[in-house]
């Protein structure tokens, strides 16, 4: 049967092909709300892309359970055997909406899990660290990978000034310049929850939590070069590759791991372990195998289900908290505040981020509410009420959270060593992966002052003197 076209208000259109004007040569008349209509609405088409991370590929799958980690969290998603719908997005950082996937930068690796107790979120990049460890320098960095205010274009000089200065920036900066800094494809590199959060069970205990989730396609990455040269025939390579291999039927997995730690060894450790520029050493603190990932179905409309995905750190459900983690505490409230911006009062309400479990809250009207009340009670939108209305349920109550010290603004790079981790990761890398980190290094210092080079050249240094030597030739040859 032929659909018939209609207005946004169900009214059938006769003519979509001409305007109404007065006679062939006539022009158009206003009493055309059809066109009115179409023209309005394109101007309207678009909304604000994503400050960060606004370059993304999406896909739908599922989180399966295999291991048992139940004596450290009663989050019922992450029980044995369960199995959880899920949405997938992978992003570049710092590129706008049209800029070339192919472009060496960090990965945002942001997943949604569709519980029956409400929505679980986790926002991490495909590295396990950041550049930054204090959420007040988070928009001073920010606007060191975007354009320039007066050239329009992107500065190295910039970047590379800002990393010099923050010697936190190291060990995510020698990431980012390494193999993994171009991955192929999104299957083909790890994701990382990178904050610190925690678990807790049943009984109340609490424990400490990485999330690690395992490429099981294996690693591979571009070289600058061969990069470039993608780019010179497509800047869509991942969504390409993301989608052509889920149409395929060659759905993507990877393995879904987690590093604990006993809520009171924070206290024990050398290096602060709620430091988003730290990993946790995996001799200390091993991986455990929970379950794995798989990407099975591509989305029916980009837009609606990948575009106006909005992920939150703040989403967590019962069995899963914070920490301590400076940075994840300043991300709890502004990625939902970037949503509401971004989509609106009502994001979460938008099919792609609703929950599939029952959703009864007191929050009320507001632009574009098409859900109308929540409460499941029409004369319960207050609370407390006499009248049926949703109340809270202290079973679900987490433990406290144990915290202490001066409020005053420490200073966050007093007393921290930022040289270490990175020195440990350059002493795994082989000849060939250590020439081809200071080649990438090199090369995105074209251009940027010699005393700002010099002042990485002297961090490198502290890493180690091969590191700093082995940039100093690469900027010559």
């Amino acid at each position: 049967m032929t659909r018939r076209l209609t207005t946004t208000a169900g009214a059938p259109i006769a003519d979509n092909q001409n305007s109404l004007t007065a006679g062939p040569r006539g022009p158009v008349l206003m009493q055309d709300y059809q066109l009115m209509e179409k023209l309005a609405h394109q101007n309207r088409e678009r909304i604000p892309e994503r400050t960060v991370h606004a370059k993304g590929w999406g896909a739908y799958g599922t989180l399966r359970i295999t291991g048992d980690i139940s004596r450290y969290t009663r989050a019922k998603a992450l029980q044995p055997g369960a199995e959880t719908p899920m949405l997938a997005r992978f992003s570049t950082v710092a590129g706008e909406q049209g800029a070339a996937d192919h472009e060496r930068d960090v990965r945002g690796f942001a997943l949604k899990f569709y519980t029956e107790e409400g929505n679980w979120d986790m926002v991490g990049n495909n590295t396990p660290v950041f550049f930054i460890r204090d959420p007040m320098k988070f928009p001073d960095f920010i606007h060191t990978q975007k354009r320039h205010p007066r050239t329009n274009l992107r500065s190295p000089t910039a970047m590379w000034d800002f990393w010099s200065l923050s010697p936190e920036s190291i060990h995510q900066v020698m990431i980012l310049m390494s193999d993994r800094g171009l991955p192929r494809t999104p299957m083909h590199m790890n994701g990382y929850g990178s904050h610190t959060y925690s678990f807790w069970n049943e009984a109340g205990e609490r424990f400490w939590v990485k999330f690690h989730f395992k490429t099981m396609q294996g690693h591979a990455h571009y070289t600058n070069d061969e990069a470039a040269a993608i780019i010179g025939r497509t800047r869509e390579g991942y969504q390409e590759a993301l989608f052509d291999t889920i149409e395929r039927g060659e759905f993507p997995k990877w393995r879904f791991c987690v590093q604990i730690m006993p809520e009171m060894d924070a206290e024990k450790t050398p290096w602060n372990p709620f430091d988003l520029t730290k990993v946790w050493p995996h001799g200390d603190f091993p991986l455990i195998e929970v379950g794995e990932i798989e990407l099975n179905r591509n989305p029916d409309n980009y837009f609606a289900e990948i575009e106006q995905a909005a992920f939150s750190p703040s989403n967590v459900v019962p069995g899963i908290g914070f920490s301590p983690d400076k940075m994840l505490q300043a991300r709890i409230f502004s990625y939902a505040d970037a949503h509401r911006h971004r989509l609106g009062t009502h994001y979460e309400a938008l099919p792609v981020n609703r929950p599939r479990c029952p959703v009864h809250h007191y929050h009320k009207d507001g632009a574009m509410n098409f859900t109308g009340q929540q409460s499941g009670v029409i004369d319960a939108y207050y609370e407390p009420n006499s009248f049926g209305g949703p109340v809270e349920d202290p079973g679900v109550a987490e433990p406290p959270l144990r915290i202490s010290g001066d409020a005053a603004r420490h200073d966050h790079r007093e007393g921290n060593d930022d040289y270490s981790q990175p020195r440990a990761l350059h002493t795994l890398m082989d000849d060939g992966q250590r020439a081809r980190l200071y080649a990438n290094t090199a090369a995105a210092m074209q251009g940027v002052p010699q005393d700002i080079i010099d002042r990485m050249l002297a961090h490198y240094e502290k890493v180690s003197p091969d590191y700093a030597e082995g940039v100093r030739k690469a900027l010559k040859s």
